[in-house]
């Protein structure tokens, strides 16, 4: 999926000569956490969101900083900071280091740059112009909607093991070489050993993720690599 076929169409922006209060009052109206800021020829020149009405002085949330601190720092971005949170317009509050994706942008590529960057939200262009914006909620309706989609008819017992093992095959944590998979009417049994206990539940849930699959019983062992502990599953342990 590209970015196009998940993004909000019908942008809600600003201006960037409205007032600080304006834009609050338009992202509590619309339930949003942030807007694009578009100037009057179209451009797109920052983003305002819920980050930068944390230091206000409405609020009295100045960042306050030692004398030796703002030393160091030096006046320049000292000045930047009060600025940001004393200026009434849009322009001063602003974050102007925006990071933009075009409509043909994978979904990858954008989650991607929510990371990296702390974003929840990335502006499509196409050229100079803003076609839509993505945002995490979109994210989450797509992965909604692609679940609701890829149910399928449930598969028999034979095409649930080779999808089963096709998938840990694929995993670097999966221990493909050492794990038995067997499937009875719709139920996986695992057995097999283990090292980390944390890959007990991954391949619980690679099992659970394939049509069909009614139950998981785990007969994994863990084997400590260090002592060479052997530790059985709960539902499995003798006298259980």
């Amino acid at each position: 999926m590209m970015a196009e076929d998940v993004m909000t169409r019908d942008v809600i922006s600003i201006d960037p000569d409205a007032t600080v209060l304006q834009a609050a009052r338009l992202m509590l109206q619309h339930h949003i956490s942030g807007l694009p800021v578009i100037d009057k020829s179209g451009k797109l020149v920052g983003v305002l969101s819920e980050g930068d009405f944390l230091r206000r002085r409405e609020t009295h949330t100045e960042r306050r900083r030692s004398r030796w601190l703002e030393f160091l720092m030096g006046p320049g971005r000292i000045a930047a900071e009060y600025t940001h949170s004393h200026g009434n317009k849009v322009s001063e509050a602003m974050s102007t280091e925006v990071h933009t994706v075009s409509e043909v942008a994978p979904l990858e590529d954008i989650v991607e740059l929510m990371e990296r960057y702390r974003i929840k939200r990335v502006p499509v262009v196409c050229g100079q112009e803003v076609v839509g914006i993505v945002t995490r909620s979109n994210l989450m309706h797509a992965m909604v909607s692609l679940a609701r989609s890829a149910q399928s008819a449930p598969e028999d017992d034979t095409e649930i093991r080779e999808r089963l093992l096709a998938e840990m095959q694929k995993q670097q944590w999966a221990p493909a070489a050492t794990t038995n998979v067997v499937v009875h009417d719709g139920v996986v049994e695992l057995w097999g050993m283990i090292v980390d206990e944390r890959q007990r539940e991954a391949l619980k849930v690679a099992a659970e993720n394939i049509p069909g699959v009614k139950a998981v019983k785990d007969h994994l062992v863990w084997i400590e690599p260090t002592s060479g502990l052997t530790i059985e599953p709960q539902e499995t342990a003798p006298g259980r």
